[in-house]
């Protein structure tokens, strides 16, 4: 699933290359978003992109690295309506992926056109896999 998004998001990420996926606590995801973006406090995904340099990058090496915070993800997923935990993780592997791929979401144009890119992919992610089997929740 997680190569599949890429490839939707269209993200130039060859199959040698690593896609590296980690889930950090609260605590864990706030001293990460503090030490390498510079925000305080939790969040729910970071990306790390190492394709700027892909010219340099070799078999094994990693491409990109997504920190995802599941007790977000269960939070959110309870808050939004017609959402999952399943579909919050895939939203947030989606979210980071598009970064990856040239979408921004600091202005509200840039904004707008990378939430419908997220609803496009997730519908397409939906259609292809239950997504709940992939992401269990946890209890």
């Amino acid at each position: 699933m997680v190569r599949r998004a890429a490839e939707i998001c269209r993200l130039p990420v060859a199959e040698e290359l690593a896609i590296n996926i980690v889930f950090a606590g609260e605590r864990a995801m706030a001293r990460i978003n503090r030490d390498f973006v510079g925000h305080e406090g939790v969040t729910d995904v970071i990306t790390f992109n190492y394709l700027e340099c892909k010219d340099e990058l070799k078999n094994g090496d990693m491409a990109v690295e997504l920190v995802i915070c599941p007790d977000v993800a269960v939070s959110e997923g309870g808050r939004r309506e017609n959402s999952s935990y399943a579909e919050e993780v895939t939203l947030y592997i989606v979210h980071g992926f598009l970064h990856c791929s040239g979408f921004d979401d600091l202005e509200s144009d840039e904004r707008r056109k990378m939430r419908h890119a997220e609803r496009r992919v997730m519908k397409q992610l939906k259609t292809e896999f239950v997504l709940a089997e992939i992401f269990p929740q946890q209890s």
